[in-house]
């Protein structure tokens, strides 16, 4: 059974890309490969792409998206959000 399962998202804490995720950049975004669960996952979005990975450098998702797209965040705590159940992202 996943942990992701029983994580709540909460876009207001500090969240990473998790270790065993690689991203391949693609004209539509990437393809978001994990290691672990053997998950593909595309991410049509440049900008979803550069939260992602921009994630590390603030203390929350909020902040992380506010930095990037300011003006769609509410789109894109969803899509982040929606990443925690195939463990694309975890809590830190």
């Amino acid at each position: 059974m996943s942990l992701s399962t029983s994580v709540i998202f909460d876009a207001s804490a500090p969240w990473s890309l998790s270790s065993q995720v690689s991203l391949r950049d693609e004209a539509f975004g990437a393809l978001a490969y994990h290691h672990g669960n053997r998950r593909l996952v595309f991410l049509k979005s440049r900008e979803l792409v550069a939260i992602l990975r921009s994630l590390e450098n603030f203390s929350s998702v909020n902040e992380a998206i506010d930095a990037v797209v300011p003006n769609e965040h509410d789109r894109y705590v969803e899509a982040v959000g929606a990443l925690v159940k195939s463990d694309i992202i975890c809590g830190r």
